[in-house]
């Protein structure tokens, strides 16, 4: 039964399961693969470094925890859109994560912000 390459549609014989006229292809599609992932999360690698990096700044290298005020992150352009996480505590209210940080929103306009 002929089958066609996944990557450049030639036709081929092989094994039932096999997907890629040679080895070539199979190498060039991994490539391609990883390249357009990579690219992906590049950006988004970004921004969450930005926002840790904030909030370092802000936490400080001895403070355990501190609240401030939002238009604190703000003026940094903290982007509140990405985190690496969430929880939700006994009272109902959301710690997202950001790497080894955490923040919470009392408020709209108060923060408190934890080094887990």
């Amino acid at each position: 039964m002929k089958k066609l390459c996944r990557l450049c549609k030639k036709k081929f014989t092989g094994r039932a399961d096999k997907i890629f006229c040679s080895i070539a292809c199979k190498n060039d599609y991994h490539v391609r693969l990883r390249r357009v992932t990579i690219q992906a999360t590049k950006s988004i690698d970004e921004i969450l470094h930005r926002n840790r990096s904030i909030l370092l700044e802000l936490l400080g290298k001895r403070n355990k925890k501190v609240k401030m005020d939002r238009y604190e992150l703000e003026k940094k352009k903290f982007n509140f859109n990405y985190i690496t996480g969430y929880d939700i505590n006994k009272s109902g209210k959301t710690y997202h994560h950001v790497y080894d940080f955490s923040y919470m929103t009392f408020s709209d306009t108060t923060i408190l912000i934890v080094r887990r």
